[in-house]
């Protein structure tokens, strides 16, 4: 690595040495990887780890790892990468982040029926996100990593900060620091998709338009310039704007143009002197970050940061890339047929972007709703583990 690439595992902040594990599990614990993935995922959900805080749960996985015969374990900061080297010729990268969000009352895990559904449900902070999906792919690697069955060599990816700020992400420092780690010929993301196939990840972007006038009593306001007035007309052409429906490898991904965030005005009887709103582009990923740009501000119609119409200012607030599916690479066309075929688009963007960088198609694959991530009540069916731990094995000894 560069003296930058060690800098930045040195600028993540220090781990909480008061932070105490819930549940079931002490520092003293081993923690078996082979182990049923539901009671892994319940592990799991007991060791601590808000952002920031994931030494502990680094600490008792990375000894586990180093355990497995002929595997190779790398640390970067809080984060673990292990590798087989069979010379299998496929290499399959299973990747998933070990924070969470702070707690809302909702430590230790348990087990428990979801009244709503009627399932047998494991309860708890990281149960969906991504808890559950981290311990199925631990679960397969630890299994597989050494078995006669497995049919592609595994790069296992577990990394600190997801939860906040991209610049501590231990994902984003790999790609800069060790990309050689993370080569493969597909990459699995154990993000929350209800136990299907949600492929590839469009893009966003966020740009602050900001109209500019000049404050004048309503009473008189052909002394004035309402800056509101002329936000507005650049607001109907959003609202009118009709956005792309793109299919790529069978999958439709929906554009969308939004404006999402808006505010003028300081009185109810006074011209406002300057208006601003966010709006927001969701790109299907065949479009580069540059095109969408110069697309959405064609369709603002009110120039470019460098080149603003009178009266208006744009700043690009947000880019993130989307990802491809590449579901036509034999890896993620073997994938697709273990699981049934059943398999969608991405709407949100993910941490699969990374590996789009790196030219590595990228799927989103792991259990649990993700409209109950990050919520209180956060929960995901034991089926649901299940499913996502039995189709994998068989994907990756097929």
């Amino acid at each position: 690595m560069t003296d930058n690439a060690v800098n930045q595992y040195q600028e993540t902040p220090v781990n909480n040495p008061n932070i105490e594990s819930y549940g079931h599990f002490t520092g003293s614990t081993r923690l078996d990887l082979t182990s049923d993935p539901v009671a892994l995922t319940a592990s799991l959900v007991d060791i601590y780890s808000e952002s920031q805080q994931e030494k502990v749960i680094a600490d008792a996985l990375e000894p586990a790892l180093r355990e497995l015969e002929g595997v190779e374990v790398t640390r970067r900061g809080n984060t673990l990468v292990a590798r087989t080297n069979r010379g299998l010729g496929d290499r399959v990268i299973l990747c998933g982040h070990i924070d969470t969000v702070p707690p809302a009352e909702n430590l230790p895990s348990r087990i428990g029926v979801d009244e709503r559904t009627g399932e047998e449900t494991l309860f708890g902070l990281g149960s969906v996100d991504m808890k559950s999906g981290a311990a199925c792919y631990i679960h397969a690697f630890a299994t597989l990593a050494n078995s006669d069955a497995l049919t592609r060599d595994l790069t296992l990816v577990l990394y600190e900060c997801e939860e906040i700020a991209t610049r501590y992400n231990g994902l984003h420092k790999l790609v800069k620091s060790d990309p050689d780690l993370l080569e493969g010929s597909l990459a699995l993301l154990g993000e929350p998709s209800n136990a299907q196939i949600e492929a590839g990840c469009q893009g966003t972007l966020r740009i602050k338009v900001i109209a500019h006038g000049q404050r004048a009593h309503s009473a008189r306001a052909w002394l004035g310039d309402n800056a509101l007035h002329k936000l507005s007309r650049v607001m109907v052409r959003v609202a009118d704007y009709e956005p792309r429906c793109v299919n790529i490898d069978g999958l439709v991904y929906r554009e969308g143009l939004n404006f999402v965030v808006a505010e003028s005005g300081v009185a109810t009887n006074t011209i406002p002197d300057e208006a601003w709103a966010f709006v927001n582009f969701r790109f299907a990923p065949n479009r580069s970050v540059e095109a969408a740009l110069d697309h959405t501000f064609q369709v603002l119609g009110v120039g470019t940061p460098d080149n603003p119409a009178e009266g208006f200012t744009l700043e690009i607030d947000d880019t993130a890339a989307g990802a491809l599916p590449g579901l036509d690479r034999p890896a993620a066309a073997a994938l697709v047929k273990a699981t049934g075929g059943n398999v969608g688009p991405k709407f949100g963007w993910t941490d699969v972007a990374c590996f789009s960088q790196l030219n590595i198609p990228a799927v989103n694959f792991g259990s649990g709703d993700p409209g109950l991530a990050h919520t209180k009540n956060e929960r995901c069916p034991i089926d649901q583990i299940k499913t996502v731990s039995e189709q994998l094995l068989d994907y990756l000894t097929h």
